[in-house]
């Protein structure tokens, strides 16, 4: 690569402060002050297609459309995540306080009137499923959030940062909806008013449980943690894949979910004991080898979906970056493919003035520097690279 990595991180950092951690984001076609002063905003219809039209433009409409620029909370708990790892790395006084800063931040974001501590999106997101609402609470930012207070209590001893993950945990167990509850197996939905089965979704819930639960030695965390799991592991495709969810129309399988499900699984595995431990373990391997062996090209591309090349995509070689490095004790290789994808994304995302692009098609390349699907996941990925060399 013609930069180093070090170099390309503090580059991304100083792009995204200069705009205070706020921009524009694939899903955000809602906010568009001109789609809202039409009729078309109240169909369902014209919502999803206005969403994937803007979504899916080569060139990115949304200041002509007057979509603002705005704070994501998914972003905000990413480049926290990232500050931490670079605080962890350096320790110095200047990433302690950006992290600091940044942990302000994202509680701030916090969504009030449910029983715990949660985050949503800064956009009206229509899906093929349901409608939420902006500020709708989510569990997949709820999670990361919880990832990020996690690490900063563990860090700075600041048992502030526990409780508001320990809170998170009560939205889980009392707002978020659940579309299987046995004795068995449990599924978490996306949120309070969907009745969805998505594989990641209910597995960063499990995941929340499972790390706080271990933390506070509250072991119901546990069971219901590896119940969520079970119900995932139980719909593990032969091959070791995970569709994305339950519904028929929901069945490919990509790149970032597929990692997330890993995730997921290794820390509910490494924090809740169970007779069927060997089981979650066998299902953690079966699907890493699929994700591992389908996913990445000899030099290093990570590719989106398991079956074909394109599109090429930011958030996509991130986020295998940072599952590559959660799962290092899975394969002796895993530094080594990481530092792979990480001069791929260098040297064909990102731009001169230190931000990443959003997709490469096969004939042309959508230059958007949206700040969470792009900037917030290349930064924690940077960061963890960098700390785990």
């Amino acid at each position: 690569m013609d930069i180093s990595l070090e170099q390309a991180f503090n580059d991304l950092l100083q792009w995204c402060r200069a705009r205070d951690f706020s921009g524009h984001d694939p899903f955000d076609a809602l906010n568009s002050r001109l789609f809202q002063a039409t009729p078309l905003a109240r169909s369902a219809t014209a919502r999803l297609v206005w969403t994937q039209l803007i979504k899916r433009s080569p060139i990115n409409l949304r200041r002509l459309a007057a979509v603002p620029e705005q704070k994501n909370a998914k972003g905000i708990a990413l480049f926290a995540l990232a500050a931490l790892a670079n605080y962890r790395r350096l320790k110095i006084i200047p990433a302690k306080s950006e992290a600091l800063d940044l942990l302000d931040g994202l509680i701030n974001l916090r969504i009030s009137g449910y029983s715990g501590a949660a985050w949503g999106y800064n956009f009206d997101w229509q899906s093929r499923h349901f409608f939420a609402p902006r500020r709708t609470p989510m569990i997949v930012p709820t999670a990361f959030a919880a990832r990020a207070l996690l690490q900063a209590a563990e860090i700075f001893g600041d048992k502030r940062y526990l409780e508001l993950a320990r809170s998170s945990c009560e939205f889980i167990l009392h707002d978020l909806g659940r579309t299987l509850d046995t004795e068995d197996e449990l599924c978490f939905s996306y949120s309070p008013i969907d009745q969805t089965c998505v594989f990641n979704a209910s597995m960063l819930a499990a995941e929340t449980l499972a790390v706080v639960g271990a933390v506070t030695g509250e072991k119901d965390f546990c069971h219901l943690a590896l119940r969520a799991a079970r119900y995932v592991v139980k719909r593990q495709r032969s091959d070791g894949a995970w569709a994305y969810g339950a519904a028929a129309n929901q069945a490919w399988v990509d790149n970032f979910h597929t990692g997330y499900v890993l995730q997921s699984l290794s820390r509910i595995i490494k924090n809740c004991s169970a007779a069927d431990e060997r089981v979650f373990a066998d299902a953690l391997g079966r699907g890493y080898k699929f994700w591992r062996e389908r996913f990445f090209l000899a030099d290093g591309w990570p590719k989106y979906y398991d079956n074909s090349l394109y599109p090429a995509d930011t958030h996509t070689a991130a986020a295998a970056i940072v599952t590559l490095l959660e799962l290092r004790h899975l394969d002796s290789g895993a530094l080594s493919l990481a530092e792979k994808s990480a001069a791929w994304l260098l040297n064909n995302m990102r731009d001169s003035s230190g931000f990443f692009y959003y997709r490469r098609k096969r004939f042309h390349t959508v230059h958007s520097p949206f700040m969470r699907w792009s900037q917030a996941w290349t930064a924690y990925a940077l960061a963890r690279l960098l700390e785990e060399r």
